[in-house]
C-alpha cells in the first residue's frame, strides 16, 4: 500500500456520519434502511458514504434480493490497524520517524 491508498483510507474515516456508520456496523451485518434510520439520513446521502467506505475496503456491501447488506471489512480493518501501526510505531523504517 502506499501514501495515496493510506491518505483515502483516512479520509473515508474522517467524517462524523461514516464514523458513525461504522460504529453502527461493528457487532454485525446490517440492511441499508436500518442503517438509514438509525442514523436519520436520506438513501442518497448512505448511498454516498457507503461508496467511499467501500471503495476504501473498509466496508463490505453484499446484495439479497432486493436488500443490500453491509458489514465492517474483517480485511479492511486488518490493513487499516497495519497502516496506522506503520505510521506510529518508531525504529521500523516506514512511517513516523519519531522526529518531531
Amino acid at each position: 500500500m502506499g501514501i495515496r491508498e493510506d491518505a483515502r483510507r483516512i479520509k473515508a474515516l474522517s467524517d462524523e456520519s461514516r464514523l458513525a456508520v461504522m460504529l453502527a456496523l461493528r457487532h454485525g451485518e446490517k440492511c441499508g434502511c436500518t442503517l438509514m434510520s438509525e442514523l436519520g439520513i436520506s438513501q442518497p446521502t448512505l448511498s454516498h458514504h457507503m461508496k467511499i467506505l467501500c471503495d476504501a475496503g473498509l466496508v463490505v456491501a453484499r446484495k439479497d434480493g432486493k436488500w443490500v447488506l453491509y458489514s465492517v471489512s474483517a480485511e479492511g480493518a486488518v490493513q487499516f490497524r497495519t497502516m496506522i501501526a506503520s505510521y506510529t510505531e518508531q525504529g521500523n523504517g516506514s512511517g513516523s520517524t519519531g522526529e518531531g
